[in-house]
Formats: C-alpha cells, structure tokens, sequence
C-alpha cells in the first residue's frame, strides 16, 4: 500500500535552473502524497492557490511537503491527500541573487547645444544592477500572465526609457556638454531614481546604475582632444608647432602625402619667422651697444680722430669738429 501511495508522487524544483531567468513557475501539475519540494542556494519558492499567495519559503534544502509544507499555507493547511487525488498549485521559483545589466543607447542622442542648430548627438554606455524587491507586485504584474521571466526583458524595458531619462538629466542645467564624464556621477544618480520608481511597478529595484563613457562624434571629440591639447601647452604658437610634428608624423607613416607636405612647408615657414625675428632681436641688440662699440679712440700723441665720434665726418686734423662742433682733442 505504501508503494502504491507513492507512486505518483514527484519532485517540485526548478528544473534547468538558469542565471539568466528572474522566475521560472512550476504550473498545472498534481502535487501528490509523498511530493518532495527542493529549494536551491539562491532561489525563494512561492506557493501559488487560485493566483494568490500561500506561501514563500527561503532555506534552500528539500522538503516534504505534506509534513513541512502543507501546514504552513494559508488557506490549505487542513488539506489531505486521498489515495487518487492531490492537490494542484503552482510554485513559482524566484532567483534572488542582484543582476547586472549592461546597457548601451539605441542611437544617438540629440542635446542641445549652442551653436549646433541641428544639436550634438551622443552616445553612452554603462551598467545597471536589478534584483527582485516586491513577490506581491511581481506575480500581480508579471507572473501572472508569464511562466517566466528573464534578465533580458528586464533590459528591454530599461532601454525603451533609458534615451528619455538621459536626455532628461544631461540637460540640467550646469551641465557642460563637451565634458560630460565629469557630470557622470550626478547623471547616474538621477536616472537610477527615476529607473527604479519605473521598473518598480513590476516588482523589481534598481539597485545599482553608472555611465561608463560618453561618445561623441569623431570630429567633435578630435575638436575636443584639440582643446584639451591647447590648454596643457598653454602656448597657441607652441601648440600650432606640436599640430605640425603631428601632421608631419602622419605623413612619414603612411598618412596623406599632400598634407603631410603642406605641415612641413607650413612648419619650416614657421621656423624661418621665428629665426628671422630672432635676428631681428639681435640687430637691435647690435644697434644698442654701438655707440660704445664704435667710440673711437683719440690719436696718439693727442692728435685729432680722422672721423668725429658723434656724426662721423672727417675731422682734417682739426681740433673741432665742422658739421657739429664736438671737441676732438
């Protein structure tokens, strides 16, 4: 009789349990007399009764679940098993472990920005990290129309919104939008508000949320790199010099040759100015010091220049001289 008794009995577990599923509902099956029910590490199981909540047990292990289950259900704990009949309920197996989502956007996303009519179109990427908060919620709103329930929808719903809150936040005011990496904290901290009071509607909180990077188009961040390379020279004619090794660089290593001779003209054009006015600093250095330079000396024996020291003119031996009247001797 006893063997009889237990002949229908199965094991109520989450069979093929995967990491990438939130729930998985074991539905439309007899529980019989002698059913064991198995609670993995990381899993919570929920007895279900006409859609409602009869139970959530916590400890992984095994159980019978006519002695160590029955008795704690709502409203079947005087159920019995009879020799043909069992007892129907579903159970739903929850994954209780924090997910981590990796989210990127759609397509670009327009901001406004001064002097771009059309507005500056960015891209980012990041993270999110999601776990189960509310079973009531979760059954009412998904479980009751899905067997299960994956890490994938819940990244779907997060990016059909995820463009709006972006945009929402970035364009706060105080928010430069060329240096966005800086804002990334506050950014982050705002959508994971606003993602959570979404996603929570379902059961689920958001736990965790950050921006990895921002990217921008290639000509706005090669401007960006440009600006950036200014500041740390800190000499516009230093960085013009730097800008021409660069393009010269690339012509050497296979960039394009027509550039890379039009920086080398431009470079060595450059470099004559700057020798040029170099000379020019010189001359006049030159003109400075010569009145002393050029003072010539008196004629032995206390005779007179041959030229006068002042403006030049021949002195014809003559102790005076004719054009400006300086003393000679």
């Amino acid at each position: 009789m006893g063997i009889l008794s237990n002949q229908f009995a199965n094991v109520v577990e989450w069979e093929e349990f995967s990491d990438e599923l939130i729930f998985w509902k074991w539905k439309n099956r007899e529980i019989k007399k002698g059913s064991k029910l198995i609670i993995r590490p990381g899993q919570d199981a929920i007895f279900l009764y006409q859609g409602k909540i009869e139970g959530v047990f916590k400890d992984d292990g095994t159980y019978d679940i006519e002695t160590k289950i029955i008795p704690f259900l709502s409203t079947l704990k005087g159920f019995k098993f009879g020799f043909n009949s069992g007892m129907r309920a579903e159970v739903l197996f929850v994954n209780t472990k924090e997910f981590t989502i990796k989210w990127g956007t759609k397509g670009p996303i327009m901001l406004q920005a001064q002097g771009l009519p059309g507005g500056l179109p960015i891209r980012a990427n990041g993270t999110a990290n999601v776990k189960v908060s509310d079973y009531a919620t979760l059954i009412d709103k998904v479980a009751g129309i899905k067997d299960s329930y994956s890490i994938e929808d819940v990244k779907l719903r997060i990016i059909t919104i995820l463009d709006q809150l972006l945009m929402k936040h970035i364009s706060q005011e105080g928010k430069d939008m060329f240096n966005l990496q800086a804002s990334a904290i506050d950014i982050s901290r705002g959508i994971q508000e606003d993602l959570d009071m979404e996603t929570s509607k379902d059961g689920i909180s958001v736990t965790g949320f950050s921006i990895n990077n921002f990217n921008y188009p290639q000509e706005v961040q090669d401007a960006i790199n440009k600006n950036a390379a200014q500041s740390m020279v800190g000499n516009v004619a230093n960085y013009t010099q730097l800008s021409m090794v660069d393009a010269i660089a690339e012509g050497k290593t296979g960039g394009n040759s027509t550039m890379g001779s039009m920086a080398e003209m431009m470079m060595g054009a450059t470099m004559a100015n700057q020798m040029m006015g170099q000379m020019n600093n010189n001359a006049t250095m030159n003109q400075q010091a010569a009145p002393q330079q050029a003072a010539p000396q008196q004629g032995a024996g206390g005779t007179a220049p041959k030229f006068c020291p002042e403006c030049g003119t021949p002195t014809n031996g003559a102790k005076f001289c004719s054009e400006c009247g300086t003393k000679l001797i």
